[in-house]
């Protein structure tokens, strides 16, 4: 009976390890994509405005889709722009501390951000403007 109580502690032991590895794993198998950007003025993003100021883009978790960006305010309190993106590569001359680039602007109007490259990737997300 000892034994059998021996075996079942250990079983219980090795589970316990085995569940708490592949959580690690799990949570070490998606990489957040999360920057912290400050825009001296007014910049646009497809249907949204942002005015000066310092705001949290970030990739959507696995289970929403790794085509859609969310941007909020610096503290999260509030979504400014969560819509599809597409892929881009990073273009060859762009700094790796560069992390967005602008399209054309009308007279008057903010410039809008036409991709966003998360530090230290070789791709970016390129917004969809219709």
């Amino acid at each position: 009976m000892k034994s059998r109580k021996r075996v079942v502690a250990v079983a219980m032991a090795v589970a316990a390890v085995v569940c708490v590895a592949a959580g690690a794993a799990s949570a070490a198998g998606f990489v957040s994509r999360l920057n912290h950007l400050t825009f001296s003025g007014t910049v646009s993003l497809p249907g949204a405005i942002l005015p000066q100021g310092t705001y949290t883009f970030e990739l959507a978790p696995p289970s929403g889709g790794l085509d859609v960006v969310r941007v909020t305010t610096r503290d999260g309190q509030r979504v400014m722009f969560q819509g599809f993106t597409s892929v881009v590569a990073r273009p060859a001359g762009l700094g790796q501390h560069e992390l967005v680039t602008f399209g054309e602007r009308a007279a008057g109007q903010p410039a809008p951000i036409e991709a966003w490259y998360p530090v230290g990737s070789s791709t970016g997300r390129r917004f969809i403007y219709r």
